[in-house]
């Protein structure tokens, strides 16, 4: 397991994009967290198992997308 701390940046407030990533991490049975914050982007927090690490690795589709890795907390 590891710890996934997304920040992604772009039109991703008003346009459903948290409603799609909590219904994306119930169909791969991740846990984790999702808001809005003060400067338009959003923010997601997940533990993840490796094999979903790979894949959320993988090339942005927005117009900004950081991600930091950690040991999982399981909070």
């Amino acid at each position: 397991m590891a710890r996934a701390r997304f920040v992604v940046h772009g039109a991703v407030q008003g346009v459903n994009f948290r409603t799609t990533a909590v219904r994306e991490a119930l169909r791969l049975a991740i846990t984790g967290r999702v808001w809005n914050r003060d400067d338009g982007s959003v923010e997601l927090i997940a533990d993840v198992r490796e094999v979903e690490r790979t894949e959320l690795g993988g090339k942005p589709r927005y117009e900004g997308f950081n991600i930091t890795w950690s040991a999982p907390r399981g909070d």
